[in-house]
This record gives C-alpha cells, structure tokens and sequence, in this order.
C-alpha cells in the first residue's frame, strides 16, 4: 500500500492552482470537470504517480470556502533549505506564519506557511530533496 493522494476542498480552483504552482512550484498534472456532479478537480504534485503522491484541489460548484476544522493539521513539503523556500514562497506572495527555526524541543528545521484557503503547510528541512 501507498499514499496516492490527498484532497483539499477550495472555494476557488485557479486561485489555489495558481498558489500551488507559482509560489509552491508544483506542477499541474491533469484536471478534470464533473458537470453532473457539479465539481471540479485540479491534481498538482512535483511528480505525477506511481513515483509520487500527490496532491488533489477540489472545486464544488458555488462553493467559496471552508472551514478546515480541529481534525486537520498541515501538509508538509521536503526542503533542502527552509529559510531560501520561505523567502521564495514571500516574494511570490505567499504567506510565512512561521519563520524558519528549529522544530520545539528538538534541530530540525521547520516553517508554516498558509495557502489561500487557510490551510497549513509545513517546510521541513531535508538534504537531498529537489
């Protein structure tokens, strides 16, 4: 067994694409439209399955927003360098609600960022990743 994917409501598909890709540097996938269904599906990832999970925005039509709720903590994205991905994420607009530091308690390098919709993502520090 693999993790394949994980999916995150948004009240609006470009806009999070548009986050995922110019300040994430993720790439878009495939997209698919389900009228009777009345949704729309964005998969975005840096790397497309089996080699990688990825990541799936769905839009339900006429929807705006959501509320994460208590149940839902973060994403979290390999880095080589927290404090350089931070920097690009502000520069491209993004916002860094935690400065990169040591994890509490422990050395490993960690920040927060938040996406458009309020979700958290968290950048961890780890050699080797592109």
């Amino acid at each position: 067994m693999r993790i394949l994917h994980t999916m995150l409501r948004v009240g609006d598909l470009q806009r999070s694409v548009d986050f995922y890709t110019k300040v994430m540097g993720m790439r878009l996938l495939r997209t698919s439209e389900n009228t009777a269904g009345k949704y729309s599906l964005a998969f975005l990832g840096y790397g497309s399955n089996p080699e990688h999970a990825e990541l799936e925005l769905t839009y339900n039509h006429g929807v705006s927003s959501y509320e994460p709720g208590t149940a839902y903590g973060h994403l979290a994205i390999g880095v080589p360098d927290v404090k350089a991905a931070c920097e690009r994420i502000r520069v491209n607009g993004g916002a860094v609600t935690r400065e990169a530091g040591p994890v509490k308690g422990g050395t490993t390098i960690i920040a927060f960022i938040t996406d458009p919709d309020g979700y958290k993502v968290e950048l961890i520090e780890r050699a080797g990743e592109a």
